[in-house]
């Protein structure tokens, strides 16, 4: 009997830190968007529902922990990007074309080949660069709120050091808390307390898809779906990566005409589900999987009176608990760009252009940093050495992908696993 139940419990866990982690961001980055409130609650019930069919039907069809989420970057880029000219429904129609992306990514393997190319130090970079806005919040709410974004950043300290998992969570209880003591009972009269589907009819212009659907596809296969499959693969397990992209890219279009931005493998809450905690039999660990779908499905339904607690709070506060939510991914996203010193420069001055916030042709700051670092890249590119002579050493071997640098598995053809093990899990029970 505890051997069936603890993979649910491990799921119901999953779904609950995946959900309070960083569903502020996800509002934060929906307003900034354009969105209205009930058009932010609206998707982000559209995001909890996609998820949880996606991570259902993946993890019942391949018997694999395939935790799916919400796209935590991709949020985080909408509030760097800021509004696009045409406002909301040009975001959406970006979100359709993203969408669109991650599912030619999971037919097309030449796709897929293209965006593993992409010089991991450079999306770090890029990725740091859009995070940073958001992860500073904390240290300006102190200095503007500090009798309330205190309690919130010495909860988290606390938390951290002590329950690693629950320090966004419980941050997130005090900041609730906090808002309650300092908002008027009045403050929640009239809010829509249970969401609607709020549908709107996309619209396209080409600053938006090259500065927002662009880079939203990109920051969510570098930053999610990677390293997500990265921990899947480090748990022993085999996914298909086709089949995975093909089912988030889906999820992502239906969600996107009611606000949802983007659907992919989790990569914070992944280990939940695929670790040992899940289940000491790796071939039982998908339930976990499933559970967590579902219970993020049902979570879902608490999105308008997290959007509701959301707009009567002050901003920089629900920007504080998402910057902390953030602070994880924004190290590892700096240690994968000056990791390695013959592209640090380039690294940097990609981290500069996207984190300035710069617009230039409506074009946001992320797809011009993407641009200067890969131009800094070309432009101080090492020649190949001379062909050796019969007393001179060969030239050395080639350097490995930047994939496998990374620890992360190299983008698999649709179908196709990313590494040759065993079927679902190499490791014994």
């Amino acid at each position: 009997m505890a051997g069936r139940v603890q993979p649910v419990l491990a799921g119901v866990v999953t779904a609950l830190v995946g959900f309070a982690s960083s569903f502020t961001v996800v509002l934060a980055g929906l307003r900034a968007a354009g969105a209205s409130d009930a058009q932010a609650a609206s998707g982000l019930l559209a995001l909890c529902v996609a998820c949880g069919l996606a991570a259902a039907w993946l993890g019942w069809r391949h018997r694999i922990p395939m935790s799916v989420a919400w796209s935590t970057p991709g949020a985080a880029l909408l509030v760097a990007t800021g509004p696009p000219p045409g406002g909301w429904p040009v975001a959406v129609g970006a979100f359709l074309v993203s969408g669109a992306l991650i599912v030619a990514a999971g037919l097309f393997p030449p796709l897929g080949r293209a965006v593993a190319a992409i010089p991991k130090p450079v999306a770090g970079a890029m990725l740091a660069g859009v995070l940073l806005p958001l992860c500073t919040a904390p240290v300006r709410a102190l200095v503007e709120l500090p009798l309330v974004a205190g309690p919130v950043v010495v909860g988290w300290l606390l938390l951290h050091r002590f329950a690693r998992r629950w320090a966004v969570p419980g941050a997130l209880v005090v900041a609730v808390a906090a808002i309650a003591l300092t908002t008027p009972p009045a403050g929640l009269t009239g809010a829509a307390l249970v969401p609607s589907v709020t549908l709107t009819a996309p619209a396209w212009n080409v600053s938006a898809l090259v500065g927002l659907a662009l880079p939203l596809f990109l920051v969510t296969m570098a930053a999610q779906n990677v390293p997500g499959m990265a921990v899947l693969v480090g748990y022993g397990y085999r996914p298909p990566f086709g089949a995975a992209l093909r089912a988030t890219g889906l999820a992502s279009l239906l969600a996107a005409p009611a606000g949802g931005h983007a659907v992919n493998l989790a990569a914070i809450t992944a280990a939940l589900a695929a670790g040992p905690d899940a289940h000491p039999d790796p071939e039982r660990r998908w339930v976990a999987s499933v559970t967590a779908g579902v219970g993020l499905a049902l979570l879902g339904l608490g999105a308008g009176v997290a959007t509701a607690l959301v707009a009567v709070a002050p901003p920089i506060l629900i920007e504080a608990v998402a910057g902390l939510a953030l602070l994880g991914a924004l190290a590892t996203a700096l240690a994968s760009a000056v990791t390695d010193p013959e592209t640090r420069e380039a690294a940097v001055v990609t981290f500069v252009v996207t984190a300035s916030g710069m617009t230039l042709i409506g074009v946001g700051g992320a797809f011009w940093g993407l641009v200067a670092g890969c131009l800094m890249l070309l432009l101080f590119r090492r020649r190949p050495p001379a062909a050796a002579g019969p007393d001179q050493p060969g030239p050395a071997a080639p350097e490995q992908p930047a994939s496998a640098a990374l620890g992360q598995p190299a983008l698999a053809a649709p179908d196709q696993p990313a590494l040759a093990a065993p079927e679902r899990s190499t490791r014994g029970s």
